[in-house]
């Protein structure tokens, strides 16, 4: 894409109906860790220990959202942006994981949802992004199939107390990551590691998020129900068949996995032998239950990875060719800066019949950003949004389904692991402060959605 074809870009191309938004996660940007009666969850005792986050850092009050609400959102309001998907904390609702419900967590986020309403700018809802209660892993957290129960009388809670209002909900954000991460490699809140724990828990979730689904249905008249997915193009390092397989059981684990049950399609067992071992946590009735048709599917989509056969990995047989080793240009977080992967992606997941809608609810870079004079020149990033957007504009013009596009992310926050090392916002934090600066990038996007016909 020439720099002249780039100048074009223009809001209006992309159609009346496209929804344009920003999103966040409650561990993320709201600190306040135990305010107003908030229990613990698993990022608050897993950033307690030592070596687990970069440089030590944890969110005890991380951008202080809980009490900047009200600026924020008036900040989302001049940036333009109609749209702002926030996540819900479970053990701010729930403090123990189960009854009783908290009556200071609902007033919060009463409050948030009201203010939103009240500057034109419409909630969407994500209600598990990462932050399970501690005291629900202390029962076994996803491992234990009571987790579906658990997240079911969440989920009936946030629907009858929110759903007057929200008719925008995202059940779980990125299920791979945090089961991955989390339960198999141990590098994420709770710690967990092994196959066994990891299988289990993503049987958990799988069925949770129908289930989730299922609630919101039934509770919230009107509501347009969605999850998300992360999603990463895949290619082999090579065209030798060992190398071509290895891509294909990587592909089968990050972006199949788990969208496949969830239309209804069962685990891709074949495409990855070791998802047999779910046999032994499958019940009567589960594949059914795993289903649910949902109104839209959110794709979260940064990068590519580069895909090799390697001997050394257990179960998959493949590993990653990092882009450092490739000597590409990657973000701070060492993700390969590669639009086209957005395309891909879009295109890939539209070859799926029974998806009705496909938003990309997480794009974004992280860059290491200054303020200067007072001002943050973060150039990349706006380069990246407008990269990305090239990318979406040819898929829809190619006549791919994808109806919204909402930016990672609207400050930068505590990044998990990787602490406040990786900044990903339109606006800078001062985290010792808790000052805000609109980058160059915020500014950019502010003027691109004011543009009209």
């Amino acid at each position: 894409m020439n720099k002249t074809e780039n100048a074009l870009l223009n809001k209006e191309q992309f159609g009346e109906d496209f929804l344009w938004g920003v999103s966040t996660a409650a561990f993320q940007i709201e600190g306040a860790h135990d305010a107003d009666g908030k229990g613990a969850s698993i990022w608050d005792v897993f950033t307690s220990k030592k070596g687990k986050i970069k440089n030590g850092d944890h969110a005890l009050s991380a951008c202080d959202f809980y009490n900047y609400y009200k600026n924020d959102i008036e900040l989302i309001r001049e940036l333009n942006i109609p749209n702002f998907r926030f996540s819900i904390s479970w053990p701010r609702i729930m403090p123990t994981g189960i009854h009783p419900v908290n009556q200071s967590g609902i007033d919060h986020y009463n409050k948030i949802i009201d203010f939103l309403l009240e500057c034109n700018i419409e909630p969407w809802v994500t209600l598990y992004h990462w932050d399970l209660p501690h005291a629900l892993e202390e029962k076994g957290g996803w491992t234990n199939r009571e987790s579906v129960s658990w997240f079911s009388a969440y989920t009936e809670v946030c629907a009858q107390h929110f759903g007057d209002r929200v008719k925008n909900w995202m059940v779980i954000n990125e299920p791979s990551v945090f089961t991955g991460a989390g339960y198999f490699l141990g590098i994420h809140a709770p710690g967990r590691k092994g196959l066994t724990n990891y299988l289990k828990a993503m049987h958990h979730v799988t069925l949770s998020t129908a289930a989730g689904a299922k609630i919101l249905r039934e509770h919230v008249s009107g509501a347009n129900i969605g999850t998300t997915f992360s999603c990463t193009h895949i290619e082999p390092e090579t065209e030798r068949p060992k190398d071509v397989e290895a891509a294909k059981r990587v592909d089968t684990l990050l972006n199949r996995t788990f969208i496949e049950p969830i239309l209804g399609l069962g685990y891709p067992k074949n495409d990855l032998s070791v998802l047999k071992k779910l046999n032994n946590y499958i019940l009567d009735d589960d594949l059914n239950n795993m289903a649910f048709d949902f109104d839209f599917i959110g794709l979260q989509c940064y990068t590519r990875e580069i895909v090799k056969a390697s001997l050394l990995t257990p179960y998959i047989g493949a590993e990653l060719v990092s882009a450092e080793k490739r000597n590409v240009i990657s973000t701070e977080m060492g993700w390969e800066v590669y639009p086209p992967a957005l395309y891909h992606t879009i295109k890939r997941f539209n070859a799926y019949k029974n998806i009705k809608k496909i938003i990309i609810t997480e794009n974004g870079a992280a860059f290491p950003d200054e303020v200067k004079n007072g001002k943050v020149y973060d150039i990349r990033r706006t380069q990246y949004i407008r990269d990305h957007l090239e990318q979406l504009l040819k898929a829809k013009k190619d006549g791919y389904n994808v109806d919204g596009y909402f930016v990672w992310s609207l400050t930068d926050n505590f990044e998990w692991a990787e602490g406040y090392n990786a900044r990903f916002g339109l606006i800078h934090i001062d985290f010792e402060t808790q000052k805000r600066t609109i980058k160059q990038s915020g500014l950019w996007f502010r003027d691109f959605l004011a543009q009209s016909k």
